[in-house]
């Protein structure tokens, strides 16, 4: 799959670390150093720009390794880059550690994975066929 990206930011195109990735890391670009506090949240640009074809989403997505050492997550997860939005994509970065963290320009902030999807025609009914599981949840199956 060809995907249109335009490329505002100082940094390489993003691209798969390995032959079966199944996100590509995008980099913050950024003019200088931004401190995120504990707790906070805050829009991290990284300069680029998708034209995704129809039937498709890039979605964005924490990286591990950010998580687990730092406490560094995206706080929409995933977030949503629909076919026809045209601007520049932006990351909602938290900082869930107790611990100031330093973003820097060209530091690997998130994953992007592209994936289709479709777009359902609701049907209103009175009542939903039944099933084992019914209206359970949340735990209900008591499988581990």
């Amino acid at each position: 799959m060809k995907i249109n990206i335009v490329n505002h930011s100082k940094h390489p195109l993003p691209e798969y670390a390995t032959v079966l990735s199944a996100g590509m890391d995008l980099r913050a670009d950024i003019p200088e150093s931004i401190v995120l506090k504990p707790l906070e949240r805050k829009l991290i640009p990284t300069g680029l720009f998708i034209e995704l074809p129809s039937g498709y989403e890039a979605q964005i997505r924490p990286r591990s390794g950010l998580a687990i050492k730092k406490g560094i997550t995206i706080l929409n997860s995933p977030g949503t880059i629909d076919a026809d939005y045209r601007g520049e994509i932006c990351v909602i970065l938290v900082n869930l550690s107790s611990e100031e963290f330093i973003i820097n320009d060209g530091e690997r902030i998130c994953q992007m994975v592209i994936a289709s999807h479709v777009q359902a025609e609701l049907i209103e009914v009175l009542e939903l066929g039944d099933t084992d599981r019914g209206a359970g949840g949340f735990g209900h199956t008591g499988k581990h």
